[in-house]
């Protein structure tokens, strides 16, 4: 199972998952950015990056690590990568890692080097097995991943029927009823999709006007936040042509104050 894009797909539909995970407030991700980002000089990338999107020094930023397969070598991996953005970046949020597992089993601690750095307050590690989900949806639905196949499939009806119940926001509630089904489809690779859907009961409910109408709206914001995405990727090489903030802003057709941003998270 693709764990790694499950989580990093998650994370970037519903960045309030995360906080939740931490024990952070879910209201959190509105001041913050999921993305990626290349350490240059080893070629190394940290897949799962959560930038903050407002200058407040007190904001950490987060380093997400998803290892399902135990590592002997993950810490030392994780904290060079770790020094090495802090080193070419110089970010001005303090930092925190965090490494997510199914179980303590899967976790390898080389003590010899890296003890005392476990146990300071800015390295969280999160066992999935130990969450509890009460009423939290989106925890729900990250344990989804490590659900046995035999009882996933009724998991995962039940957060279905969570979902239709407690969220109003017909597109958010697509979004989330497709990744419960993508969780299922990954787990389940001998069935194909038409019988997934009739084991979760989606048959009736992709057939629905309400259904329809957020999927319709989800393509058409994709379709401008691609457009969108574009244009602030173009930003950083504007600036190095000596073209001013204003100009950008005019040429790229977008806000002031979203141009200064980029440049701000440029700099982070």
């Amino acid at each position: 199972m693709k764990t790694d894009t499950i989580f990093y797909s998650l994370f970037q539909a519903f960045p309030s998952i995360f906080f939740e995970l931490i024990n952070q407030s879910p209201a959190e991700a509105i001041s913050y950015k999921f993305t990626s980002s290349e350490v240059k000089q080893l070629a190394f990338r940290l897949d799962g990056l959560f930038l903050p999107t407002i200058k407040d020094p007190a904001k950490p930023f987060y380093i997400v690590e998803v290892q399902f397969q135990p590592d002997d070598d993950l810490y030392y991996r994780l904290f060079a990568e770790l020094f090495l953005y802090l080193r070419q970046y110089k970010p001005s949020h303090p930092w925190q890692v965090v490494a997510i597992y199914p179980t303590r089993s899967i976790e390898r601690e080389p003590d010899l080097q890296f003890s005392e750095i476990l146990v300071l307050n800015r390295v969280r590690r999160v066992y999935l097995d130990e969450l509890e989900t009460e009423n939290s949806i989106g925890v729900g639905v990250v344990k989804l991943v490590i659900e046995p196949e035999e009882t996933a499939p009724e998991i995962a009806r039940r957060l279905i029927e969570q979902a239709n119940k407690q969220l109003t926001d017909a597109a958010t509630k697509g979004d989330l009823i497709n990744l419960i089904e993508t969780i299922i489809v990954y787990k389940l690779p001998q069935k194909n999709r038409e019988e997934i859907e009739a084991m979760l009961g989606l048959n009736d409910l992709k057939q629905s006007k309400v259904y329809q109408e957020a999927l319709e709206e989800g393509k058409q914001e994709g379709k401008q936040e691609g457009k969108q995405e574009g244009k602030l990727e173009a930003i950083p090489r504007m600036i190095q042509f000596g073209l001013s903030e204003d100009a950008i802003a005019q040429l790229l057709d977008l806000p002031l104050e979203v141009v200064q941003q980029a440049v701000i998270n440029q700099h982070l």
